[in-house]
């Protein structure tokens, strides 16, 4: 052993220092990732639980004009244009559905950002009229890969698998929840998962469904993972619209 006070034991004490000082600087920048999340390539995870209140965001007054408010609001929030203005339509819609319900367009956003980035995964595009294209379609559910097999319920006429059931759209529906949910949002008379005023409309009454009142945080919890049952994808549903409506001033004057 080396006595204390030797040239080599100053450079072990040097090296043991040097090493403790990454050590806690490491842990430092760990402890900054789980407060602050991944940094700006996706939305950073909030610590909430279900215990947490649903994000606040302005409440869209009645007669407001869905494709004014998106055209003033959208490069604020990031949002392509023509999908807030679907977002902003679904909740005017549902207010006049289920009142009590008071689902807002930032819990939409949300949702629709986790699922398709707003209906532009894998280069989708929203059209003028509304619809995705190409369409969005995940996997096969097939139970490999964490999914739950579910064979096919629509004979592939919504998503183009007659064996297995895959999620549809921008706001990625099963076929048999589109069957009980699908809504027509922007009034052609059809209801179209593809389409993403219908999409929205759809999301909107899922989370309202249950007489849910989604301004309580236990019935924004229970929409929000009835929509996917896991506690990361709710979370990171709830950073996004917390992230949405810090970024968008109130809503009121564009009518």
């Amino acid at each position: 052993m080396l006595p204390v006070g030797t040239v080599d034991g100053v450079r072990i004490r040097s090296l043991a220092a040097g090493v403790g000082g990454i050590l806690a600087l490491v842990l430092l920048v760990a402890l900054g990732l789980l407060v602050t999340g991944p940094g700006p390539g996706g939305p950073g995870r909030t610590p909430v639980d279900r215990d947490s209140p649903p994000p606040a965001a302005a409440t869209l007054p009645d007669g407001t004009d869905p494709v004014a408010w998106a055209g003033a609001t959208a490069p604020g929030a990031d949002i392509p244009e023509r999908t807030l203005q679907a977002y902003a339509n679904a909740e005017l819609r549902q207010r006049e559905r289920t009142p009590e319900c008071r689902v807002g367009w930032a819990t939409l956003a949300g949702i629709g950002r986790i699922e398709s980035r707003h209906g532009t995964l894998r280069d989708a595009q929203v059209l003028p009229d509304g619809r995705v294209q190409p369409p969005v379609v995940g996997i096969p559910l097939d139970g490999t890969n964490g999914t739950r097999l579910v064979p096919d319920t629509d004979g592939g006429r919504l998503d183009g698998d007659p064996d297995l059931d895959r999620a549809v759209g921008p706001m990625q529906f099963l076929p048999e929840t589109w069957e009980r949910h699908g809504a027509d949002g922007n009034g052609d008379g059809v209801a179209d998962p593809h389409q993403i005023d219908d999409a929205a409309l759809a999301a909107a009454g899922y989370l309202c469904s249950g007489d849910r009142d989604v301004t309580d945080a236990g019935d924004w919890w229970d929409g929000v993972l009835a929509y996917n049952a896991s506690g990361e994808y709710a979370r990171d549903v709830w950073s996004a619209a917390a992230e949405y409506a810090a970024r968008t001033a109130p809503a009121g004057d564009a009518r």
